[in-house]
Parts: structure tokens; sequence; C-alpha cells
């Protein structure tokens, strides 16, 4: 099976050499990994104490990312490299200022991992959620350098407890620790005959809650509010915009609107300004002066965080598409979410959707109409406002829980963090 594996990992480098000249990612990929020993070497400090944490994209980055600053806090004698599979993490995040090396991890061959632990010779590796590299597990294992998985979630249809899953379920017994979010994963590790889990629950809500309380005050929405309710619509793509500017050309004046795109691309935005038969504006022509316009346009990335505290409703895309966005960072901010039907996977929205925090809608008339009760009902406003904000503070507190288990502890047994 190992063989198997490597000849995959063989074809995999392949493809991406073949549609590199069609694709920018794919070339990114090559790019960013070509000459890699050398660029290393001339980065690491022979004297350093490296702590590796890897992430697969930038989704798992903001997730470890408390990890990463908690470390420069509280174990500052560390040096940090971070490691990206992904061009569109790396791209994004190579200029983080916290870590003192950032690069791509080399493909997952025997040589290339033997040749990047040796070089960097970690101390402590954290992998952030779903990684799980063969030879760099096994060469980890081989050189005693303990590994430990972080915000982890498993689920008994997950591979490494399918009947053909042996050879990766092996790679379990490798490692040195895991936290896990949730009850559910830590029963499914148990049931395969590990024991060194820890229920800390998940980092993102502690990033959440950072990023409210270093969020910056963003003079142009309060001007372009004034004093009417504003829904916040957020990484949306074209299935959920088609909905809403239904509902905006319907009844253009009833609420105010923010729209981020995902994608904030001039094509992208021009589109939507199309499907809009209301007057808009974009963020970065907002003069500040008095408007007739309805709907502003954010024609920018990093603001919307910042952006959904002066939601009264929030929406969230991504549900007509591979899954929904972040629905932690309204949520935090005490907003109610409305969000598309892809969601099922994501534990924080069936929560939320559980709780009354949140609603879920399959087309039109589902959005007006659990948009238009929150906004006539003060009274189911309020209740889904107060648990969306209780929620993410109640689920805080896994950046402490592991802080304390990997750097400040040698105990290995089954713990719980009581916001998990």
């Amino acid at each position: 099976m190992r063989l198997i594996y490597n000849i995959g990992i063989r074809l995999y480098i392949a493809i991406i050499w073949l549609v590199s000249p069609f694709n920018r990612k794919a070339r990114l990929w090559i790019s960013g990994r070509k000459g890699w020993y050398r660029k290393l070497k001339s980065k690491v400090d022979s004297d350093g104490r490296y702590i590796w944490v890897h992430c697969a994209s930038l989704g798992e980055f903001e997730q470890g990312r408390p990890v990463i600053e908690a470390i420069k806090k509280k174990a500052a004698e560390n040096k940090i490299i971070v490691t990206f599979f992904s061009p569109s993490g790396y791209e994004i995040r190579k200029n983080y200022g916290l870590a003192d090396i950032i690069c791509y991890m080399p493909s997952d061959s025997r040589r290339n991992a033997e040749r990047f632990i040796d070089l960097v010779r970690p101390e402590k590796v954290i992998f952030i959620k779903y990684e799980y590299w063969y030879n760099y597990i096994t060469v980890l294992a081989e050189r005693q350098i303990p590994l430990y998985i972080i915000s982890a979630i498993f689920r008994k249809n997950h591979y490494f407890f399918r009947w053909y899953g042996g050879f990766f379920r092996s790679l379990l017994n490798k490692i040195a620790g895991f936290y896990v979010q949730d009850h559910q994963s830590a029963d499914v590790l148990s049931e395969a005959g590990l024991n060194n889990i820890t229920i800390a629950g998940d980092t993102r809500f502690d990033r959440v809650i950072e990023l409210t309380e270093k969020a910056r005050n963003i003079d142009e929405i309060s001007l372009f509010r004034g004093s009417e309710k504003l829904v916040v619509a957020g990484s949306t793509w074209k299935g959920d915009e088609k909905i809403i500017a239904r509902y905006i050309n319907n009844f253009p004046d009833r609420i105010k609107w923010v729209i981020a795109p995902h994608e904030p691309e001039s094509v992208n935005i021009e589109r939507l300004e199309k499907l809009l038969k209301v007057g808009s504006l974009r963020f970065s022509r907002f003069s500040g002066q008095a408007s007739n316009a309805r709907v502003m346009i954010i024609d920018n990335i990093g603001m919307l965080s910042s952006i959904y505290r002066y939601a009264y409703i929030t929406v969230v895309g991504g549900g007509f598409g591979r899954g929904i966005h972040n629905v932690l960072e309204p949520a935090c901010w005490g907003k109610p979410v409305l969000f598309g039907p892809n969601h099922g996977k994501f534990r924080e929205a069936v929560e939320l959707i559980s709780g009354g925090g949140a609603k879920a809608f399959t087309d039109y008339d589902d959005f007006r109409e659990s948009l238009d009760s929150w906004l006539s009902d003060e009274a189911s406003y309020s209740r889904a406002a107060g648990f969306a904000g209780e929620y993410v503070r109640k689920n805080s507190g896994a950046t402490a829980a592991i802080m304390e288990k990997i750097f400040f502890s040698d105990q290995n047994k089954v713990i719980n963090n009581p916001g998990s």
C-alpha cells in the first residue's frame, strides 16, 4: 500500500505539471516549491528551537492562528515555521509577521520529508484539522518528534475507519495527541483504540472573538447606514446574490444593504450591479455625503469581519456552492445569520439553527420569509441575536486548552474543555 501511495503522490504532481500552463494555482504550486531546500536552508537558524505549524490552506491557517499567536506570547523562546500546501493560503499569508519562516510544504515523498525535517529539526509539530501525510508523519515518528493534530474532526465514515483504511489508520498511532472539536470525534478515536485525545473545541471561536476585539471602526459604513436597519451579506456568490438582489428590487425602501462578494473583482461587481434595480455604490467611491443608494458593494478584501458589527441581520454566502463561509464572524457580534442550504457539514451552522441564532433558506420565498420574520418580530430577533453571541462565547477556550496540554503539561489522557 505504501508503494501505491507514493505512486499516487507522483501522479498528482505530474497532473499539476500538466495543467500548470493553463492554471495559475498549479503554476504557483510548482514555482513555490522549486529549489525549496536551498531557499529554506538560507532562512533556518541552526540554533533555533522550531515549532512547525502546517496548514492546508487559508481556512486552516486562520484556525491555527490563535495557537501561533499564543506560542509567540507564552512560549517565546521558540521560533515558528508555518507551511502551506495550497497557494491560496501561502500567497495571502506569506508575509504574516508572527512566523519566523513561511513556505510551502514540499511534496510528500520520503526524501523530501527527511530533508525538510532534518533541516528544520522541529521540537514539536502541529498540523491543523485534516492534514495526514504518510511520509512526513512516518519520519517524524522515527525521529521521535511529537506531532499534534488540532481542531480535528473525525466521523465513522472517514476513510481511516473504512474496510480499506488500515494503511491510513496506522498513521493515527504515530500521532502524539489529538485535539478534537467535539465528543463525537473523541468517541470515534476511542473506538479505534486511541487514548491520546483532548476534547479542546474549535480554535475558530477564539479567532473570531479576537477579531471583534481588534475590529476597526469603519465610518463609511456607519454614515451609509444612517438611522436605518442594515443587512450585511458577506462572502456572497452568484446563487446568493440572485436571491438577495430579487429581495432588494422587490422591497427597495425596507432596509439598507451592504454586499461583500467573495470575489470582488470588477467584472463580478459589474455583474452584481446589473442585477440591482435600485441605486448602489461601491465602497471605494463613497464620498461620505448623503446618497440615494440603497446598496453599498464592498470592492476590497479584509474588512468584512469589522463590517458585520454594523449589521442588524447578516447573510453568509456559499450555501448554493461547495459550502457556506464563516458564520462565526457575524455570530460573535450577536447578529442573526441567514445562509443557503449547503451547510450540513458545518457543526456551528447546524447548532446555530438549532438554537435559533440562524436560519437556512433554499429559495427566494424561504429567504424573504426568514428575513421578514426577524425584521417584524423584535422578540424573535432579540432571541436570535442573544443566542448567536452567547454561542460563540461559550464555545471559546480551545487555544488555552491546546497550549496547556502541548506546552505546559506532560499528561496524556482524555480531558475536556468546558467550552467545547
